[in-house]
């Protein structure tokens, strides 16, 4: 091994511009490979953040008009929803992790000399969990106390609470919701949301579902939102389980299985793009290689003829380049590293992620290295080793 890092040595300041070619391939292979991969991962995250802003893994289901007639009703009817059934279906059905009713409709606000249309749901302490309603510190989402206590109190989304409050501090202030007053409990920690279905949540505001009736003389929900089938509604409501009409519902499991597979596809195709280059790479220092093994004809056949047998010379032109292919990749992981780092601070984020050089990526591309380093090696290596020495001292 000292004899193999003392030939580098020699050959690195013997030819210094045939080194750095050879080793600025194994570095573009590196950092295309793993820039690519740490891109796609990062952009897979930063899908999966944005979408979950809306909520993690809901369906959202609207009531609707029935398209199937059923059990001698007649079709055309329309669907309506109370609170009463949402508890039974909660009650009855397995596997349902969480249901919340959600009344929507704007409403009048009113702090001090500002007076504001607002954007309003009422809905259960489920809900919050549900759409990702994290609140900032100091403050909390609506719980079952509220809803069953009927509490006039408020969950704001943080750019309507800067509309209203400005600068000032917003949990604990009381305004008047038409005309009510109503205690603010907690302010929407600022998320990513890239989708929506009755508006951004950062200027809406919510109130218990109990409260909103109480104020509005609702009696129907105009959605709801669960994590379980909704075929169970359909005994109760008395409408084809079948029919897709009826209750009109929004996957959002659907946007995260699609993003799965298509972010592998992509991850995948921009990890072949750069093993390719790594390839590239690859071919060019096997050529070197070829050219070390030709210049150094000489001096392999006087090792042969003083005892070094083939395997010696084999282990000894391979190790060469796997040091150079080492050398390589460790230059192109810590600019790889060092992209990573500086890139969040370009404000690209919300559209592109942030990169990351994940386990994952690191040991792909560490394998993909090593092959790489293993074959352009392998073949100069072999053909050094089966010279003649005797020819070979004569070239």
């Amino acid at each position: 091994m000292i004899d193999v890092f003392k030939q580098l040595i020699r050959d690195v300041k013997s030819e210094k511009l045939r080194t750095f070619l050879t080793v600025f391939g194994i570095v573009w292979g590196t950092v295309a490979i793993s820039l690519m991969l740490a891109f796609g991962t990062g952009l897979h995250k930063q899908l999966v953040k944005s979408t979950a802003g809306l909520g993690d893994r809901i369906v959202i289901a609207w009531p609707g008009l029935t398209s199937i007639p059923y059990e001698g009703l007649g079709k055309g009817r329309r669907i309506r929803i109370r609170d009463d059934d949402l508890a039974v279906v909660r009650s009855n059905v397995a596997g349902l992790r969480a249901i919340s009713a959600e009344y929507s409709n704007n409403m009048r606000v009113t702090y001090g000399t500002k007076t504001m249309s607002v954007d309003t749901s009422g809905v259960a302490a489920e809900f919050g969990d549900m759409r990702n309603q994290i609140p900032q510190s100091g403050g909390r989402f609506i719980d079952a106390i509220d809803v069953q206590e009927q509490r006039r109190v408020v969950f704001l989304g943080d750019k309507l609470a800067k509309d209203i409050f400005g600068e000032s501090p917003d949990v604990g202030k009381v305004m008047l919701v038409n005309q009510s007053p109503f205690l603010v409990i907690g302010v929407l920690q600022k998320k990513d949301q890239d989708s929506s279905y009755s508006g951004r949540d950062a200027d809406k505001m919510f109130i218990p579902s109990t409260t909103y009736r109480a104020l509005t003389g609702e009696k129907y929900v105009s959605n709801f939102i669960f994590r379980a089938e909704a075929a169970a509604m359909g005994k109760r409501l008395r409408f084809d389980a079948k029919d897709k009409e009826a209750l009109s519902m929004w996957d959002t499991t659907e946007q995260f299985q699609f993003f799965d597979v298509f972010m592998l596809a992509f991850n995948s195709f921009l990890g072949l793009i750069g093993v390719l280059t790594l390839i590239v790479g690859g071919i060019g220092v096997s050529n070197i290689m070829n050219v070390v093994v030709e210049e150094r004809t000489k001096e392999i056949g006087i090792k042969m003829a003083l005892g070094a047998k083939q395997r010696w010379i084999l282990s000894q032109f391979l190790l060469e380049t796997m040091l150079v292919t080492f050398i390589g990749g460790a230059i192109g992981f810590a600019i790889s590293i060092a992209v990573c780092a500086v890139f969040p601070k370009l404000g690209l984020t919300e559209y592109v992620g942030d990169p990351v050089v994940s386990p994952l990526v690191t040991l792909l591309t560490a394998v993909a290295l090593g092959v790489v380093g293993l074959v352009a090696g392998y073949f100069p290596a072999r053909e050094a080793a089966q010279l003649d020495p005797v020819v070979a001292m004569k070239l």
